[in-house]
């Protein structure tokens, strides 16, 4: 049985050109439900950020969108259509991914697997962390923290002792003491992020994704599989998505204002709201009823804080002024500066 850590395992499963998961046709909608697949509000929510950040910058001669972790350009076409017309003629949409460009996506969108270095706008990156490969680490019967190594069935046994940068990490953002315990090392994606948020010229960067904060890590991780909609064992063969939530205080990048809420209280300051209509709508225009209603339902799904709703959204400016949406997402009692 061929063992390895972790992360290469991850890699190998996920993004591998023979197999991964990743590079399937069907792409994510074919095996879970993200916030961007749930509502077309959430793709205007994000519409709204992206006008709020070109009104801080000045109205540039050129904006851009940068979605990291694009999937098959879902949220990039959500936004195309919600923006105003005078600032789609500036919008330069990138949509960052490593599967094949797919059909049907308009010819605005530049398909790239690499992030755009030196544009000005908002990278937005949806459930994209929670899938860079990382290490995993427990502590041993004496105290000693090893890493996770994985067999291709998914059969786990513990390694040798962390390296230096790894065993520095753990102990600033994830300390662990017990026997059993386990770590889940974000270095890798604390690197993700600074690479990412360093293509902004300007602008602001955006990360979602489930996530905790040093003062809450989960005792044995978060790991798991996902496959056709189900929770399955994580398994690094290629058949299932494999994920971990995101130590998102760990990878703010040092330096830049940082703020860091819900998805609830974010998407709700950008005005989607659960609120379900009047009564009195369904007997003068029934029509209207049925829609609203519709659209609360959606939006009470993207704000539920047990499920798309407790997300985690960093934010951080990168050389621009606070924009007003953030300025007045900062003023809720969720959000918290890092």
């Amino acid at each position: 049985m061929s063992w390895m850590r972790w992360r290469p395992a991850m890699e190998q499963a996920l993004y591998g050109e023979d197999g991964g998961f990743y590079r399937r046709p069907e792409g994510p909608a074919g095996h879970f439900r993200t916030s961007v697949h749930a509502s077309p509000r959430y793709a205007k929510a994000v519409a709204r950020l992206l006008q709020e950040v070109d009104e801080a910058l000045r109205h540039p001669a050129e904006v851009a969108l940068v979605d990291v972790g694009a999937g098959r350009g879902e949220l990039l076409t959500g936004v195309l259509a919600a923006v105003p017309p005078a600032l789609a003629e500036r919008l330069r949409p990138y949509a960052v991914e490593i599967a094949d460009r797919p059909a049907g996506l308009p010819e605005s969108v530049v398909w790239t697997d690499r992030v755009p270095q030196g544009v000005h706008g908002l990278l937005f990156a949806n459930e994209w962390l929670d899938n860079v490969p990382l290490d995993l680490a427990e502590v041993d019967g004496d105290g000693v923290l090893r890493y996770v190594e994985v067999a291709p069935d998914g059969a786990e046994r513990l390694g040798g002792p962390l390296a230096e940068a790894d065993a520095r990490w753990a102990a600033r953002w994830w300390p662990a003491e017990e026997p059993g315990e386990r770590v889940e090392l974000g270095g890798t994606r604390d690197a993700a992020w600074a690479a990412a948020v360093g293509g902004l010229a300007s602008g602001l960067a955006v990360a979602v994704d489930y996530a905790h904060l040093r003062a809450g890590r989960p005792v044995f991780g978060t790991l798991t599989g996902f496959r056709a909609g189900r929770e399955v064992r994580p398994v690094p063969d290629g058949s299932c998505d494999i994920t971990a939530h995101v130590a998102l205080d760990a990878v703010a990048v040092p330096g830049l204002h940082s703020l860091w809420t819900t998805q609830r209280d974010a998407l709700r300051a950008l005005g989607v709201s659960g609120t379900r209509p009047p009564l009195a709508l369904a007997a003068s225009d029934p029509t209207e009823y049925l829609r609203a209603l519709s659209g609360a339902g959606e939006a009470a799904e993207l704000t539920d804080p047990a499920g798309l709703g407790g997300f985690g959204w960093l934010a951080q400016t990168v050389r621009m002024p606070e924009p007003v949406g953030l300025a007045g997402l900062a003023g809720l009692a969720g959000w918290r500066t890092l």
